[in-house]
């Protein structure tokens, strides 16, 4: 990669950013056509089997810079990036084509849970990088093993609730009553809508290995243009290499959307973001080391932001706004703005 110019790794850069944007459309279609035949539920579908999918680019750039020492940038991504991806949301609703809301369109609950499961998440790892070094268990923090057993108990609650017959009711009525306009679905069938099942899986495993290939050239490419540029690696890992590892959750949430899935496409961001935090395990083993200790105060600053974001979201989808305004529901608004007052004081701290 040394050899290379700076513009031939850029190009590698932009093009493995593109077939990870293709591979989410692919994503979005398989997991739409799993939904239906499993039973999963747009939520839970969208949290299992899009959360990990696209969690994939963040997998391959954990393992690759974990192995290289490089935690900075392993860090900034994990725990910084939470807040862009949560913005990805707030393109899906600018570009739903309803005058209503996103979080008033979904017409399941469950991404409640999902949202306050994030926050919950995003606190321990926050409060668990201040524990000292020494807590830890051979090169396993505690708070890397408590956040994966977290996360595994909210999966089990959220199967819980979608088998509750008074958590149906309840979604039942909120449906008929709070959902203003209906969730438009394409009019053209989803690209697997006669493929087989054994076909579906085929392509969602192989879109799946796409993208986790896809994500080691974005690491090993980001990677170095950082180091050309100057950049600092928490800061690169949590904007511009967050921002384009968002891709699978970018293509396949507009995919979700056109088909009237909302509820799938807040399961892929927020379930994406949970799988996400449990990945301080695998760092932690490959690193050995715990990698949470290596956490800086601008990681924790951009994690706070997060936090904010997400909660930002949980009230939206609470409120359940009626109306846009600037053409996205007040609740994204008030994201966006979270957001760049967070980007400015990160720029203060720095």
């Amino acid at each position: 990669m040394t050899g290379l110019s700076t513009g031939v790794v850029l190009g590698l850069f932009l093009i493995a950013s593109l077939v990870t944007w293709a591979a989410g459309l692919v994503l979005a279609d398989s997991t739409d056509a799993l939904d239906n035949r499993f039973g999963l539920g747009e939520a839970l579908g969208g949290l299992i089997l899009l959360g990990f999918a696209g969690t994939l680019p963040e997998i391959a750039i954990t393992l690759s810079a974990a192995h290289s020492g490089d935690l900075g940038l392993a860090t900034g991504n994990l725990l910084g990036g939470i807040a862009m991806q949560t913005l990805v949301l707030v393109l899906l609703d600018a570009v739903s084509h309803s005058p209503t809301p996103l979080t008033a369109l979904s017409t399941v609950l469950e991404p409640i849970v999902e949202a306050l499961l994030v926050i919950i998440l995003l606190s321990i790892a926050l409060l668990g990088h201040l524990l000292p070094a020494s807590d830890a268990f051979g090169s396993v923090s505690p708070t890397s093993l408590l956040l994966v057993l977290v996360w595994f108990g909210g999966v089990l609650l959220l199967n819980r609730l979608r088998t509750s017959e008074r958590w149906q009711a309840v979604t039942d009525h909120v449906e008929s009553v709070m959902v203003a306009t209906p969730p438009s679905a394409s009019a053209s069938p989803g690209r697997f809508a006669r493929a087989g099942t054994g076909a579906v899986l085929f392509a969602f495993g192989g879109a799946a290995l796409v993208t986790l290939g896809a994500g080691v050239a974005l690491e090993r490419t980001g990677d170095e243009l950082a180091g050309r540029w100057g950049l600092n690696g928490v800061l690169f890992g949590a904007t511009i290499l967050a921002a384009v590892t968002a891709l699978p959750e970018l293509s396949s949430g507009l995919q979700a959307v056109r088909l009237g899935r909302v509820g799938l496409a807040m399961g892929d961001i927020f379930g994406g973001n949970q799988v996400q935090l449990t990945l301080f395990l695998v760092a932690d083993l490959v690193a050995g080391q715990p990698v949470l200790q290596t956490v800086t105060s601008n990681t924790a600053w951009l994690g706070g932001v997060g936090v904010i974001v997400t909660a930002l979201y949980t009230v939206g989808l609470v409120v359940r706004p009626q109306r846009k305004v600037l053409g996205i529901g007040p609740d994204s608004l008030l994201v966006l703005v979270a957001y760049v007052v967070g980007l400015a004081g990160l720029l203060r701290i720095s």
